[in-house]
Order: structure tokens, then sequence, then C-alpha cells
């Protein structure tokens, strides 16, 4: 789906291939979300959803290793939302807490928000565009 930072995005992502990529299948759950929300609003029909959902199922099997959430990944983002100060929502501690519980060397967002809350809780973010 073409958004107005796609093209920085797959930029970064082609700098990146060299390095071992990863999501969680927590990053499955919020791309099924957003598509519901669109085919909701109108904005796309549920043949296109499935079309990219497909294509993103894809795109995940092909370059992605995706990690399963365990519960220390659920301690961790119940730990991380304790830092009232993030303003971190859930969805985005989780994405924290898995990648900082399996080693990531950088955590990869178009989310300012995000990138500052992880900045706070001292793990290594960069902005994607």
């Amino acid at each position: 789906m073409n958004e107005a930072s796609s093209d920085a995005v797959e930029r970064a992502m082609a700098a990146m291939s060299s390095e071992v990529l990863a999501v969680s299948h927590w990053t499955r759950v919020e791309f099924s979300s957003l598509l519901a929300r669109k085919v909701r609003m109108g904005d796309i029909t549920a043949g296109d959803a499935n079309r990219a959902d497909a294509e993103f199922e894809a795109i995940l099997r092909e370059s992605f290793l995706v990690l399963l959430p365990n519960q220390a990944d659920f301690d961790l983002s119940k730990a991380f939302l304790a830092a009232y100060q993030t303003g971190l929502r859930a969805g985005d501690a989780l994405h924290l807490a898995i990648a900082s519980n399996h080693g990531a060397r950088s955590i990869h967002s178009l989310d300012k928000g995000m990138i500052s809350a992880g900045t706070t809780l001292g793990l290594s973010m960069r902005a994607l565009a």
C-alpha cells in the first residue's frame, strides 16, 4: 500500500539489505487492523485488502525473520509502560520489548513518538524517513 513515506522507506530498507531484518507477529496483527480500518472507512475494497495482506505475508516470508512474542516480551512491555514519561501505548511498548529481548541492534520506525520513547528507554532507535 503506497503511503507518502513509501519511497523513503523502500530506500532505507534497500540500504539494510545485508542486515537481518525482523518483525514480530504483532506487526502482522497491526497490518491486518490497518487494512480492516481502511475497508470500514471505504478507502479500499475487501478484495484490495485481501491482496495487500497476501503481498505483505509474502514479503515477510521472503525477507524477514518473524518473531513470536513470549511472556518475557509482555513482561518487559509492561515495565516499559510504567515509564509514564514516554507516553507509550501498549502496541508500541510490545514492539520495543520484542526487539529489545531479541537483541535488536537498532529499531527502525516512522513513528516519532515511539522513537522518542525508545530513546528515553535506552534503546537504539532509527527514523526510517
